[in-house]
């Protein structure tokens, strides 16, 4: 396991130290002597942080380092579902090499972790999880992923797609996804009926994509409540995006979160420009479980995204309307500590005997870092260094 002696580095924006790294594990944070053949790298007074972490991303999607995705179509969440699913061989998108692309981008940027959401439905079957698989294996040590079994296209709409979901959770996906029951389905009971019930039969966590508004989405999420209480499945459920929870009805809005604090549901925010979202800093107030994620970039859905979550920090900042540093801080919090508490990530942070995960950013704050944006001077991951200056140590594809 690598070792290294990371100095003049300031843990979370504070006094500049030394982080003295063993066997991939940090072994203490103050003033040290390397040991005998150890690396050392001087970290020219950075903000060390725990890594970054895209907690609801699509790597199969994006058409990054490919020819030019003319997009002609409307922005109709059906439409764009039904048209990459038809289109994507066609087009050219091979699921490793593009996931590659992604997750290898993410690396660069400050990524150590990644969370994706990988299409399953019976036109593709599990051949699009086989890709993201093979890439998991090939960055293993670079930036590790969880795999969700997405049914994108929906479930009941789709015969036999609750029997290839059942598939991909014996193959090992970590998580099962899953859509829009009423909106994509029109059938809420039998969805998440179904969903549920493979989640207590493979024992995993469950990340729901909700775009569904208002008092339609409020529902969605009421059906799950009672299914999250007659499952015990408290702390096992996330829901991403939760456009529901930025409704103009305040009480409305505050009895959601109630039962999502008591349930420990987590959720997932891309803070969205186009769409009404979820406060963060109302959601922090309740005690909420809350990461975030860059969601697809540059794909047939649409062209804007970056692979780094630095960047989306600060569009989740900027669609949130925060401008204190104080805020600015809990924005860093959630696309780094917050991802890690959704995806329940053991061993993550930046304290004695934690996974040496780390990233150095630029700034002279934490605040000051988020609006900077600029590149990250390291990337460490296990103690090794994976990228430099916003250049990865690996080649892409």
């Amino acid at each position: 396991m690598p070792n290294l002696l990371l100095r003049n580095v300031r843990p979370y924006g504070g006094a500049a130290s030394d982080l003295l790294i063993r066997d991939g594990r940090i072994a203490g944070i103050g003033h040290f002597e390397p040991d005998a053949g150890m690396p050392v790298e001087d970290g020219g007074g950075a903000i060390a942080i725990p890594g970054l972490i895209d907690a609801h991303t699509h790597l199969d999607k994006t058409t990054w380092g490919m020819p030019w995705h003319e997009n002609n179509r409307r922005a109709v969440l059906r439409e764009r579902i039904d048209f990459e699913r038809e289109n994507r061989l066609a087009i050219g998108i091979d699921p490793h090499r593009q996931s590659m692309r992604h997750a290898i981008g993410l690396a660069a940027h400050g990524a150590t972790h990644v969370r994706s959401h990988v299409d399953i439905d019976p036109t593709h079957k599990l051949s699009i999880v086989d890709g993201i698989m093979e890439t998991r294996e090939k960055l293993k040590g670079i930036i590790d992923i969880e795999i969700v079994a997405f049914p994108q296209s929906g479930v009941m709409v789709m015969p036999g797609t609750v029997e290839l979901l059942d598939e991909a959770l014996a193959q090992g996906c970590e998580v099962l996804g899953g859509i829009d029951p009423c909106g994509i389905d029109r059938d809420p009971k039998g969805q998440l009926d179904a969903l549920f019930a493979l989640a207590v039969r493979h024992q995993k966590p469950i990340d729901i994509h909700l775009h569904e508004t208002g008092d339609l989405g409020a529902f969605t999420m009421e059906l799950m409540f009672e299914r999250i209480r007659a499952n015990g499945m408290q702390g096992k459920v996330a829901i991403s995006h939760a456009f529901a929870l930025g409704m103009n009805d305040y009480l409305r809005v505050g009895q959601l979160i109630e039962q999502i604090a008591e349930l420990d549901v987590a959720i997932l925010t891309t803070g969205a420009p186009s769409a009404t979202v979820p406060s963060i800093m109302r959601l922090k107030e309740a005690g909420v479980r809350v990461g975030a994620g860059c969601d697809g970039i540059r794909d047939t859905w649409g062209p804007w995204g970056q692979p780094d979550m630095l960047d989306r920090a600060k569009v989740v900042g900027m669609k949130n309307g925060l401008r204190s540093d104080k805020d600015l801080a809990h924005v860093l919090h959630i696309v780094s500590q917050g991802g890690a508490d959704v995806m329940r990530i053991e061993g993550y942070g930046l304290a004695e005997g934690c996974n040496a995960d780390l990233t150095l950013l630029t700034g002279e704050t934490l605040a000051h870092a988020v609006v900077d944006v600029a590149p990250r001077p390291l990337v460490v991951k296990g103690g090794r260094i994976t990228a430099r200056n916003g250049q990865p140590m690996v080649a892409m594809p």
